[in-house]
């Protein structure tokens, strides 16, 4: 199964650390490096990296992680990357006419998140979203800034920064089926060109599950205190959950 990681906004408030947040060194690597050697660990060997700002620069990294970590890797551009990034997603149709699992550029995560994804069974055309039901003091989550989801009977209901009522945080990582680029596409002419506006066009029709993360390790690398914290996680070695 192939990887694709969206890596191709600028991460403005961490552009003081590195001009391109994706490689913006974290306890000694690369952002996009770590996630590459996360799902590499689950036998991932294919990537397909959307970039945008500072492409070329991207695409040069890329190459070299990918010999280092004995794994294929493509960067393709996304000339909309200052949009929303469902469109990011879509610029990478061609390249993943099958199943595929899709991660961010700044999500860290335990492996054996992804292995959630990875071993789960699902119906033909379904999605699968990781979710962490962990809502109350969660140790990692800006509140302000996390997408939230509400799950029901294994099943997304709703998911989006600005939900009132959730149970779950959404972790970035997710197995998704070639139906999400024409869900994207409806999404759009809806006028949300966001990601989570694909997932729920096909939570709409019941095929959006969402999978327990078991309180695994994750954080979104976001901003200042985000970055600080998940160097000193990383920094020891292996990451407190």
């Amino acid at each position: 199964m192939r990887c694709l990681i969206i890596a191709a906004g600028r991460g403005s408030r961490l552009s003081h650390r590195f001009p391109l947040k994706p490689l913006a060194p974290l306890a000694g690597t690369p952002l996009i490096e770590r996630i590459m050697a996360l799902a590499a660990g689950q036998g991932v060997r294919e990537f397909v990296i959307v970039g945008g700002y500072r492409r070329p620069q991207l695409q040069r990294f890329v190459r070299a992680a990918a010999a280092r970590l004995q794994v294929t890797a493509a960067v393709i551009e996304n000339a909309e990357w200052r949009r929303e990034n469902g469109h990011s997603v879509l610029a990478a149709r061609e390249s993943l006419p099958g199943e595929f699992v899709l991660l961010m550029a700044d999500h860290l995560f335990d492996g054996a998140l992804l292995g959630v994804a990875l071993r789960a069974e699902l119906d033909p055309g379904q999605a699968a979203l990781v979710v962490d039901f962990r809502i109350a003091d969660h140790p990692h989550v800006d509140l302000d800034d996390v997408t939230k989801v509400q799950v029901r009977d294994g099943r997304i209901v709703d998911i989006g920064k600005r939900l009132a009522s959730y149970n779950a945080f959404d972790t970035g990582v997710f197995r998704c089926p070639p139906a999400l680029f024409a869900a994207l596409e409806e999404s759009m002419r809806r006028g949300d060109g966001s990601l989570s506006g694909g997932m729920r066009v096909l939570a709409a029709r019941g095929d959006a599950r969402a999978l327990d993360s078991g309180g695994r390790f994750w954080i979104d690398v976001d901003d200042e205190r985000a970055f600080a914290l998940a160097e000193e996680l990383f920094g020891g070695g292996r990451p407190r959950p």
